[in-house]
């Protein structure tokens, strides 16, 4: 299970701030896929949604990439597992799927994209796609798009096994005797 850390720093400057409000939701993404075997993770628990908690975190790799190597870093990459014939394979060609091999690329996705963002010198790095964006308002848009797949895959668990919540409250030192 991904560790318990402390709360985005409450007095951080922005960078700080916004990059710990992300780790943060990939840290809520990885535990509601942790503990649930190979079928779980690919079980349509909420039909008649074909959504599943493997592909949203296929979803989440292809999003990770998509943004911060191939637009923000100019990557001449392609998608992962989307294609012009299979624009949702992220989350529609879960079946066959190899979850470790895919929770292992979103993770490589995710790593790239730290690094990434550590190396801009400013937020206010811009880039264009049909509109001229800052590297501030991917940032917020990928706390967006996480929080809001987080909320998706807090109903896909409690359909699999009942769990809730996002992580167990953090443990706190004894007070020191007096």
């Amino acid at each position: 299970m991904p560790e318990r850390t402390p709360d985005p720093a409450f007095n951080g400057d922005e960078r700080t701030t916004l990059t710990g409000f992300l780790e943060d939701q990939r840290k809520v993404l990885a535990w509601k896929c942790q503990g649930l075997s190979d079928a779980q993770l690919k079980e349509a628990s909420a039909p008649p949604s074909n959504l599943t908690l493997l592909g949203l975190v296929r979803h989440m790799a292809e999003v990770e990439r998509g943004w911060f190597r191939r637009r923000l870093d100019h990557q001449k990459i392609g998608p992962i597992w989307c294609t012009d014939d299979q624009p949702d394979a992220d989350f529609e060609a879960v079946g066959e799927a190899d979850v470790a091999e895919s929770v292992r690329i979103w993770e490589e996705e995710c790593q790239d994209s730290r690094s990434i963002l550590e190396k801009l010198k400013s937020l206010d790095l811009t880039f264009r796609t049909d509109e001229v964006i800052s590297a501030r308002w991917m940032v917020n848009h990928m706390i967006e798009e996480y929080s809001r797949h987080n909320g998706h895959a807090d109903l896909l668990r409690e359909r699999i096994d009942g769990m809730t919540g996002d992580f167990p409250p953090a443990k706190k030192e004894p007070a020191p005797a007096s």
